[in-house]
């Protein structure tokens, strides 16, 4: 008998981890009291901000937020009469001067501050990264506690492409200083409508 077999033969007498049951799934991840306040606390924290509005206030609460800013994008149903609707745009390279990108987020998780959005409502995923401010605007209703939450609503079947948002760019990379907007929009806001 070799080393390895008596090695492999003392593991199988000895091992004691016979019939041993997989933890519980349920009731897995953290739920919050305020699913709300949390994902406003955690959007803070990564640099961006968010909001809670009446939904026939959208309009008006984003001139508010963005003066200055003159090339406005957005594939939000509602406003696609009063700016540019990205999804007629077939060359993506040609969203480069877009100055701000309203997109509709499917739902936001409390646990970190994050939106998905999804090329079900969005043609281009390039609009997410190449505007030089971007608003995700979300249902307030559609706040998920955690990111095992998150995953049940995700139906991958059906998706080309989806990612997780939260706030502005950030990196740094670059002798640890912070650096906003270096690969991505400079601001975020996440406005959830009521």
């Amino acid at each position: 008998m070799s080393s390895k077999e008596k090695i492999l033969k003392e593991i199988r007498k000895n091992n004691l981890a016979k019939d041993m049951g997989l933890p519980a799934y349920i009731n897995f991840g953290i739920k919050f009291e305020n699913p709300y306040k949390t994902f406003c606390e955690m959007i803070q924290s990564v640099g961006g901000d968010a909001i809670c509005i009446k939904e026939e206030s959208l309009y008006d609460t984003i001139k508010k937020l963005y003066p200055n800013e003159n090339n406005i994008a957005s594939n939000l149903e509602e406003l696609k009469e009063k700016f540019l609707d990205t999804n007629l745009e077939n060359d993506p390279h040609n969203l480069n001067t877009v100055d701000l990108a309203i997109v509709k987020g499917e739902f936001a998780v409390a646990e970190n501050g994050a939106v998905w959005v999804s090329n079900k409502s969005n043609r281009h995923r390039a609009l997410y990264f190449i505007a030089q401010n971007i608003i995700l605007v979300v249902k307030k209703e559609d706040i998920v506690n955690n990111m095992h939450e998150a995953y049940e609503k995700i139906d991958f079947d059906d998706l080309t492409y989806g990612v997780f948002v939260s706030g502005p760019s950030k990196t740094a990379d670059i002798e640890q200083s912070l650096v906003i907007g270096a690969h991505g929009p400079k601001s975020g806001y996440v406005i959830f409508l009521e």
